[in-house]
Formats: structure tokens, sequence, C-alpha cells
């Protein structure tokens, strides 16, 4: 026994030598598959992005070349010269079938009533077809039924004249059912071309409605900021302005009280530095100080009323009812309202004027009254103007209330706002 036969793998070393080769064979034709298969998918995605470049006369002329092509070389010399003639007229009109369907269709028809009348059998007949097809696919339902109709017609004289004797029923079938799917075809084509325009025209409806929606919904957030920056800056400036001139006229007589209005300016102009970041923030998702700085509401109007008295405008405030219940935004309508009012006060009427400010709470409604002891008649030019009461209307429009706001019977002036907290508009707010 020799010493490879004396080991146990190697028994056999010929079998195992040829398993070895086929093996490795298998491994490279497997991978010259492979290869073959990436290459052919390339050469077919290249093939498609080159097709989808040709215009479409180029697909429609195609036909038209192979049937002229199969007539010249399959027919006889005696015979090609009729046969590439109306091979010509049946094919050729293709070629504008998008363009014009229903004048192509007819071009067609007639050129196939001629071939039959010619008694000449021919590979270009499904030119009928294809024209049938376009016009199915390009017209309305009654010039769907009049071409399906008229080709129904050209295949029952073409089985009469050329089916076989005795086996006029399975061609005649055949034929129809060609027709018949030729025309269910084209219109399933021309459905879904429709669908997919109404999807398209749907789509670019909703997008404009879409764009509309944020334009208004960007021009309400642009009158919102603006209406609360002009709350916040009218009234901070004139309290700063009436600050600023006590603490000139008693600079040299009463220094801790000039001393005291500048304290109060700097608090003031903190507090509108401090209620632009609060108002600005919520635009700015990295901004702390909206969540740091809750919005100011009833709470707040006795600091409103003892800043305004600081000002020169003395200022009694009543609250009538609890106010916890009350939404952070109704309050914060009521407090603007209350600032706004007072703010007009202090800028438009002379000095020893006394303002009142009454809050009626219930459980449904918010009613506010701002009245002071201006004089009767106003002062030339004591009538507000801009867009203070605008934005005060528009605040209380918002709750489904109504501001009055005028000179007083007895003198002074007056506004009146009622909330109504269950109105769709608070819900809206």
């Amino acid at each position: 026994m020799t010493e490879a036969a004396a080991e146990p793998g190697n028994a056999h070393p010929v079998r195992y030598r040829s398993r070895v080769r086929r093996t490795r064979t298998a491994v490279r034709m497997t991978r010259y598959a492979d290869l073959a298969s990436a290459r052919a998918a390339r050469l077919v995605r290249a093939a498609r992005r080159w097709s989808l470049r040709l215009p479409p006369i180029v697909w429609d002329a195609l036909l038209p070349a192979l049937l002229l092509l199969n007539i010249m070389t399959t027919r006889v010399s005696q015979e090609l010269p009729v046969a590439v003639a109306l091979t010509t007229a049946l094919a050729l009109p293709l070629v504008w079938r998008r363009r014009a369907p229903l004048t192509v269709f007819g071009a067609v028809a007639a050129a196939a009533f001629v071939q039959w009348l010619m008694d000449v059998q021919l590979p270009a007949d499904i030119a009928l077809l294809v024209a049938l097809y376009t016009a199915a696919a390009n017209s309305g339902r009654r010039g769907t039924l009049v071409a399906g109709a008229i080709v129904e017609g050209g295949a029952l004289l073409a089985c009469l004249r050329w089916a076989p004797a005795g086996a006029f029923l399975t061609p005649f079938v055949a034929v129809t059912a060609m027709v018949v799917a030729a025309a269910v075809l084209g219109v399933n084509g021309r459905t879904t071309r429709a669908y997919l325009a109404a999807l398209e025209e749907r789509a670019a409806r909703l997008e404009q409605q879409q764009d509309q929606q944020a334009r208004l919904a960007v021009a309400e957030e642009r009158t919102r900021i603006a209406r609360e920056m002009h709350d916040i800056v009218t009234h901070n400036l004139s309290v700063m302005v009436a600050l600023t001139d006590a603490a000139v006229y008693a600079q040299h007589r009463s220094p801790d009280k000039a001393t005291t209005a500048m304290l109060q300016i700097s608090e003031t102009g903190r507090q509108a530095l401090t209620d632009m970041r609060r108002s600005l923030g919520i635009l700015r998702t990295d901004e702390p100080d909206a969540q740091r700085h809750p919005l100011p509401g009833i709470a707040q109007l006795e600091a409103l009323a003892d800043q305004m008295c600081a000002a020169g405008l003395p200022t009694r405030l009543e609250v009538q009812g609890g106010h916890t219940h009350i939404p952070a935004t109704a309050q914060l309508t009521v407090y603007r309202l209350v600032q706004e009012a007072l703010t007009n006060t202090l800028k438009h009427t002379p000095a020893g004027t006394h303002a009142k400010v009454r809050i009626r709470c219930s459980t449904e409604t918010v009613t506010v009254d701002v009245t002071d002891s201006g004089p009767c008649p106003p002062l030339p030019g004591a009538t507000p103007s801009g867009h203070g009461i605008p934005g005060m209307r528009e605040r209380s429009a918002a709750y489904g209330g109504k501001l009055q706001a005028g000179p007083l019977p007895g003198g002074g002036w007056g506004v009146h706002a009622r909330l109504v907290l269950a109105s769709s508009g608070a819900a809206a707010a």
C-alpha cells in the first residue's frame, strides 16, 4: 500500500483533485454570470435612459419603418409596388397619431377600405388597431364607439372575404377580441391620464391653499407681535418720559425724589426689555426668557397701577371676583387693555388727572372699565389716535367682546370692554 493511500483523507487522490477542479470551475462560472448580469443591467438602464431622451415621433415612426421593411423583403417584384403603396398609406399616418388622432384614424381606415377593395392582404393591417387605440386614448366615449364600430365593420368584411371556407367564426372572434382589447386599452390610458391630471391639479390646489394659510398665519402673527410691541414700547416709554420730566424738575429742589424717579426709570427700562424678550422669545426656540418670565395678568395690575402713580398719574385699582380660573391669554388681554388705556391717559391729560380701573370677574365674562378725571371738554389733541384703540378692539374681538372708548358725559375719558370666556374666539385665541 502506498503512502498516499494509507492516509484516510487521501484514499482516492484522483477523485479528490477532480472534485476540487469542478468546485473552482463552478465558482468562476458563478462570478462570470454575476458580472454578465450586472453588465446587462447597466446596459438596460442606459438604454432606458437613452430611450427616454428620444422624442415620441421617433417611436411612432418605428412601426411604419418595420412594416415597409417587411414588405420590401418578403414580396415578389410583381406585387411590390402595390404592396408598398398600400403599406405606406396604412402605416405612414401613424407618425402623426399623437397630434391628430381622429384624422389619422380616418386616413388609416380609408386606406384599409381601399386595400379591401383591391383584395390585397397585408401585415400593415395592424396599423388600424394602433389607430383605434390612439383614437380611444384621446377622444371621448362617442368617438371611441364610432371608431370601434368602423374597425369592427372592417373586421367583418375582411373575415367574409379572406376567411377559409367553413371557418368564419374563429378568425372573426379573434379579430373582434383584438379590436375590443385595443379600444379598452385606449380608454384605460385616457382614464389614467385624466386621473393623474386630477391628482396633480388637486395637489397644486392644496399646495396653493397651504401657502395662503401660511401667509395668513404669518400676517396674523406679525400683527400680533406688532400690537404687543406697541403696547410694551408705548407704555414704558411714556412712563419713562414722565419720570424723566419729574426727575429734571426735582433734581435741585428735592434730590431724593429725583433719585427715586431715576431708579423708577431704570426699573421701567429693565421691565420693558424683559417684556420684549419674552414676546420675541416665542419666535426663538433657544430663548429661555419666554419660559422664565410668565405672561403678565390681572395679578400684575397692582404693580402697573403703582408704576403709573410713580409716573404722575394717581391710579386706583379695584378687582371684583376671583381671577384664578381665567386663562392666561385672557388675563394678558385684560392687562394690555388696562395698560393701553392708562398710557393714553398719561400722555393726553394734564397734571392732576386721576385714573380708576375696575375689573369684574365671573365664571363666563371679564369686564374692564378704565376711567379718568380729565378736563371736559377734552384738551385739543387729547383724543388718542394711532394704533392703540384699534389694537384694543382687536384684543377684545378675539374674545367675542366689543370695546367702547370715548369721552364721558361728566368729563374725562372712559374705556369699557367685556370679554366672553366661553366664546369661540377665546378658544381660538
